[in-house]
């Protein structure tokens, strides 16, 4: 039987499905204004995130429906952002050091910018993260578990299994939202248990995000502020959340 072709959403839908995914709903008056279109646009490209499993139309406006985001339609966007919050984290793992690198377009930009030949111990549960690892010959270990397609991250039991031995210097994780009340949050329940566990078995947590994902609160907290000792970004937060940071022992790290 012949399968259907994924759906492929072009920039300015990209951009929205961010937008909602990031505020949880929006408004259509509201979208028109922000990518400067007609209402029928808007509505024909609500239609096709619908199409994708991404967003349910209501009458008015769309809402986010928690599916993971494919990471095929996160790579366009903030890359600028993510390659120079990359090049921060990366600068802060020294060899000898056990880290661990989460999924992640984030993520994948601190592996990029280890030095090839490093010789540090990286534990990753993301596909993507350990090709670029394994290209620059840089000692890789990957758990096991069950494949997420949508962000080709590994889960489940055997993942967990595989992390609960281990011990890291560092460990860097993504996150889809953050603000004083929810903390860190994430859309996938499972990627979020890994996530958990990770913080818990590192002797430093860091959260490498863009400051799109600042105030967003997703499905689930995998961690409070207090929680982590390191946020990795490009700008500062507003002063709401960058002094919640401050109070719950949060250094924040922006990258130049």
């Amino acid at each position: 039987m012949k399968q259907e072709a994924p759906l492929i959403l072009n920039a300015r839908q990209r951009q929205m499905l961010d937008l909602i995914s990031r505020q949880g709903e929006a408004r259509i008056a509201d979208l028109r204004e922000a990518f400067q279109v007609t209402e029928m646009t808007i509505r024909r490209d609500l239609e096709k995130l619908e199409e994708a499993g991404s967003v349910r139309r209501t009458f008015g406006g769309a809402i986010f429906v928690g599916q993971d985001v494919a990471l095929k339609e996160r790579t366009g966007l903030s890359m600028e952002e993510k390659a120079r919050i990359g090049r921060k984290a990366a600068s802060m793992i020294r060899p000898g050091e056990s880290v661990f690198l989460d999924g992640g377009t984030t993520t994948l930009q601190v592996a990029r910018f280890l030095p090839a030949g490093m010789k540090a111990t990286v534990v990753t549960n993301a596909l993507n993260v350990a090709a670029e690892l394994a290209a620059k010959q840089i000692p890789t270990i990957m758990t096991g578990g069950t494949l997420l397609e949508a962000t080709h991250s590994l889960v489940g039991p055997i993942a967990v299994q595989s992390l609960s031995g281990m011990a890291f210097d560092r460990a860097f994780l993504g996150a889809t939202g953050v603000n004083a009340e929810h903390g860190f949050s994430n859309s996938n329940l499972y990627e979020a248990e890994i996530k958990q566990l990770a913080i818990r078995q590192a002797a430093e947590a860091a959260i490498v995000l863009d400051h799109s994902k600042f105030g967003a609160k997703v499905l689930m907290s995998f961690a409070p502020l207090s929680g982590v000792s390191r946020l990795v970004t490009d700008k500062l937060p507003d002063d709401a959340l960058l002094q919640a940071c401050k109070e719950s022992n949060v250094q924040v790290d922006v990258a130049d």
